[in-house]
């Protein structure tokens, strides 16, 4: 059975906290905590009512450490692939949400911690946090869409200077390149990550969650392609309520009130 203390779920309002619970080992992860969070995500996914998810690690330490090493050590070497496809599957299903993701990165975030991250919408960081693929330092690649993702936000050539050299940036350095979206004032962090969601939520969540899938799949096809997918994506905000609430509260001068339908 899936353990409720390595992973949390809290919820506050239209959005949803995502916390890693393992500050004592700078929240990495193991085999059992992959399962717990993976558990929460299939929940999350069919939860449509959830407007925002908010990911982040418990303490001001680390956001995510990666793998867990030290269970890593003691790994017998067959079950390391299944491990290693395990972190890549978490990756997967945090990147398949259908409702945006924020990481809220509050410490170092190093190897899996980054992959994380890289998998998520859009990332808000401490003045303080460090970003990093370590990997090669141990001689192993970014295994979990690092080697992927990471060029596809940042470009090829910023990728391979942080992969090959295996360095670690701080939290302004990720942001200049754009791997940040969001720097929080020193001690506002949650402020800032809620901020940003709350700019989310307040839009229509059909709208949103449509717009999300246009941009994840539009941008991995030709121009043509992807402009094609983006029209069936706004195929699907037509027959909403939403949509006829959004120009009636225009033409009456108020803000709209969305049921997300």
């Amino acid at each position: 059975p899936d353990n409720p203390e390595l992973v949390s779920l809290r919820r506050d309002g239209d959005l949803v906290w995502v916390t890693l619970e393992r500050p004592e080992v700078m929240n990495c992860l193991s085999f059992p905590t992959l399962r717990r969070f993976r558990t929460l995500l299939e929940e999350l996914a069919s939860d449509l009512s959830v407007r925002c998810v908010l990911i982040t690690g418990r303490g001001e330490k680390a956001f995510c450490a990666g793998a867990d090493l030290k269970e890593r050590r003691t790994m017998p070497t067959e079950r390391v692939p299944e491990f290693v496809r395990n972190i890549r599957l978490l990756m997967d299903d945090v990147e398949a949400l259908p409702q945006p993701t924020i990481a809220v990165v509050g410490g170092f975030a190093f190897g899996g911690g980054t992959e994380l991250l890289l998998a998520c919408d859009l990332r808000v960081a401490a003045p303080h946090a460090q970003i990093g693929l370590t990997e090669t330092s141990l001689a192993i690649i970014p295994g979990a869409g690092g080697t992927q993702r990471l060029p596809r936000l940042v470009g090829k050539s910023r990728a391979k200077d942080l992969i090959l050299t295996g360095r670690r940036i701080t939290a302004a350095e990720a942001e200049s390149m754009g791997l940040v979206n969001r720097l929080a004032p020193e001690g506002e962090l949650e402020a800032t990550a809620l901020e940003l969601a709350g700019a989310i939520a307040v839009n229509g969540p059909v709208a949103v969650r449509a717009a999300k899938a246009a941009i994840d799949k539009g941008c991995e096809l030709p121009l043509e392609e992807g402009l094609a997918f983006e029209a069936d994506c706004y195929e699907r905000v037509i027959p909403t309520e939403d949509r006829l609430e959004a120009l009636a509260a225009f033409a009456e001068k108020r803000k709209p009130r969305f049921q997300g339908r």
